[in-house]
């Protein structure tokens, strides 16, 4: 009996709890299959960045000066002091030429010159000597003509006439050795001026340097005979060729489409495969003139080059930032969803629901894209599978992390 009575009581126990056990069974799949009725979707937060265009250009480094360096007198080399590869500074003596009868000028003309001062010490004696006589001689006049007034008659006219006149001539005299003081002064400007022509021709036996830089090529030796090269109807021979190595111009060939973007300061990323280098310059010119025949135009970056470890005529791969856009708005590309002209986006409110959004976009990199409006800071867009979700539907959503800069790459020219 005892047995029996144990075994209800177990029983009484046992039904309550299996009975809340399958309650609480039941109701955890029925939550679980409402979860599962709301779709997810994968979202990004419209975020600030920096976005980019940017053009990848093959350029050569070319000198930034050459020069053919020509005598300016004709002459034979008595030295040549350089050769290829070496490098010179502005001013500094390349060659000297021997030209006898140019010695022989300068001599006459420096005579020339003497001769000129000489004549100007002699006429400066002349016009002394006619100012003491025409002195002496107008005080004999004044003189008598003071004695004729005190007294009339004591001086006859006769010498009175002869004293005025000789007072004239002596005053005349004057004029004329000033004259002739004033042409020798003249035939001495001449004469230096000449003298400083022939000394200069002189001095340009001296071949020199006009700018620092390297020889790279050599055209004349010991001996040769050199050519003035101021002849217009002569092909004068030059002595070298200079080049300004320091100092090169990176010239870049920009595609039409890309000309409008081109400005002085614009940044350039250079890199010389040949040597392992890279560096950053910066557009300093460009020609404003499109080429019919490459569609291009030529535009140059100046780069340094001090230690001459870039060789003209080098290739380098660059690449040109054309466009950019600091602190804007961004979102995916993959986010848009485009009808004609028209942008919009699917974007997740804070209670869930899916709205669809129209929104004006601007520059658009590889994978992220300017917002101009229709969107704010902080909030949610879907990234893909929009025909998936229909506005005013619940979705539950997946953040993922987004970029903040982005630049896109186009190719021109083939890099080398």
């Amino acid at each position: 009996m005892r047995k029996r009575t144990s075994l209800i009581v177990a029983a009484g126990i046992t039904l309550p709890v299996l009975a809340g056990i399958i309650a609480y069974s039941f109701k955890d799949r029925h939550s679980a299959t409402t979860v599962a009725e709301i779709p997810s979707a994968t979202v990004v937060a419209v975020t600030r960045g920096t976005i980019a265009h940017t053009l990848k250009l093959a350029g050569q480094f070319q000198p930034y000066q050459v020069v053919d360096v020509h005598a300016k007198v004709s002459g034979y080399i008595k030295h040549i002091y350089v050769d290829i590869g070496d490098r010179v500074q502005a001013g500094q003596t390349l060659a000297v030429l021997e030209v006898p009868e140019l010695n022989a000028q300068l001599k006459g003309t420096v005579s020339q010159f003497g001769r000129s001062k000489d004549e100007i010490t002699r006429a400066q004696h002349e016009v002394a000597r006619a100012e003491s006589e025409h002195s002496a001689v107008h005080a004999d006049y004044l003189r008598l003509l003071q004695a004729s007034t005190a007294q009339p008659g004591l001086i006859a006219q006769q010498e009175l006439d002869n004293a005025q006149s000789k007072d004239l001539s002596t005053a005349a005299q004057i004029d004329a050795a000033k004259a002739t003081l004033a042409g020798a002064k003249q035939g001495a400007d001449v004469a230096d001026a000449d003298r400083e022509r022939v000394q200069d021709l002189n001095d340009y036996t001296h071949v020199t340097a006009p700018l620092s830089g390297i020889i790279v090529w050599r055209y004349a030796d010991t001996g040769a005979l050199i050519q003035a090269g101021t002849a217009s109807d002569t092909q004068s021979l030059p002595l070298v060729k200079l080049s300004q190595s320091s100092l090169l111009r990176l010239r870049l060939p920009v595609p039409e489409d890309a000309v409008s973007y081109i400005h002085e300061g614009a940044e350039v990323n250079v890199t010389v495969d040949a040597i392992h280098r890279t560096l950053v310059g910066k557009v300093v010119r460009f020609t404003r003139d499109v080429s019919l025949a490459t569609g291009t135009m030529e535009t140059e970056v100046d780069v340094e080059n001090n230690d001459l470890s870039l060789t003209p005529g080098m290739y380098a791969n660059t690449t040109l930032e054309l466009e950019r856009m600091n602190n804007v708005l961004l979102i995916p590309v993959q986010a848009v969803i485009r009808n004609g002209n028209q942008a919009s986006v699917l974007m997740v409110d804070s209670g869930g629901r899916v709205q669809a959004r129209n929104v004006a976009l601007g520059m658009q990199g590889t994978t992220l894209v300017e917002v101009k409006s229709g969107l704010n800071e902080g909030d949610k867009v879907i990234t893909g599978g929009q025909s998936n979700y229909q506005p005013g539907e619940v979705v539950r959503s997946r953040l993922e992390d987004l970029p903040t800069a982005d630049v896109s790459q186009e190719q021109s020219g083939g890099d080398k």
